[in-house]
């Protein structure tokens, strides 16, 4: 990361979402930035607002109040040039199950505007990484869960976009596309991109990202340099810290009364 541009790629300020006039807030003044050559992990458990914030910065979802930005356009006042500088993987994997793979993912080169010479390029290192093999060529109805996400992310990176949002995006691979898939998030934040994904493994977290914002049932909890931590101190069990803030917040909820789960968003 040293050797790249401290250029920032998301700004999220004061994020606040609903999901009807009588709901309590999903999630509430949520706010950070990440910056290119980084991998920041939304962490918490499921219903802590993580996939609410996700789908507010690719624009899937309008929001209240806050400000999101990506490469410095507004998502409300500018969303196409925003969501033109990014890849957004969905928890649910929806995609055109009557289309075949290869079909899928032209698709999403067309819409990007990727020249022919170029997509095929990137098309044969994506097929390298998660090694779909003859079945692109088969209906997406016919995948496995594990396929279906597999094509999401070669059709979500086409386009190389400046910031990649994933959402659980472990959940299905086998292990061996789940080696290859975090290999390649390090190479593709080291040569100048973005990474934002949500989870709930925390190995994995540990393992690859550089900065982990902590969400707790619509909050923000933390926003920490998990790389610098374990840096300084190499004894730093960031699973004990993790358990650690979820405690601490159950005694700070329970002390101001405030201990009820709002329960508006799925993950």
């Amino acid at each position: 990361m040293e050797n790249v541009e401290r250029q920032t790629v998301v700004k999220v300020n004061k994020l606040c979402k609903r999901y009807s006039k009588k709901a309590e807030l999903a999630i509430k003044d949520v706010s950070f930035d990440c910056f290119a050559g980084e991998i920041v992990g939304l962490l918490g458990h499921n219903g802590a607002g993580k996939s609410t914030t996700l789908k507010c910065i690719e624009g899937m979802l309008p929001f209240e109040s806050g400000e999101v930005s990506i490469c410095g356009y507004d998502i409300k006042k500018e969303p196409l040039k925003a969501k033109a500088n990014m890849g957004f993987v969905t928890d649910n994997h929806a995609v055109f199950i009557k289309m075949t793979g290869i079909e899928y993912i032209s698709l999403m080169a067309t819409i990007y505007n990727v020249p022919n010479d170029v997509r095929e390029e990137r098309l044969k290192k994506l097929e390298d990484i998660f090694q779909l093999g003859d079945a692109i060529h088969n209906l997406i109805s016919s995948y496995s869960h594990g396929m279906r996400q597999k094509v999401c992310m070669m059709a979500s990176l086409i386009h190389e976009p400046m910031l990649w949002i994933l959402d659980e995006p472990m959940t299905g691979l086998d292990p061996r596309t789940m080696r290859a898939v975090r290999e390649f998030m390090r190479e593709y934040a080291e040569s100048g991109h973005c990474i934002i994904f949500s989870s709930h493994a925390l190995s994995s977290v540990a393992m690859i990202c550089d900065r982990v914002v902590l969400i707790r049932k619509g909050h923000q909890i933390s926003d920490i340099n998990i790389k610098e931590l374990m840096q300084q101190d190499p004894d730093f069990d960031f699973e004990e810290y993790f358990l650690k803030s979820e405690t601490d917040d159950s005694e700070d909820a329970s002390a101001n009364g405030d201990g009820e789960q709002e329960g508006t968003d799925e993950k």
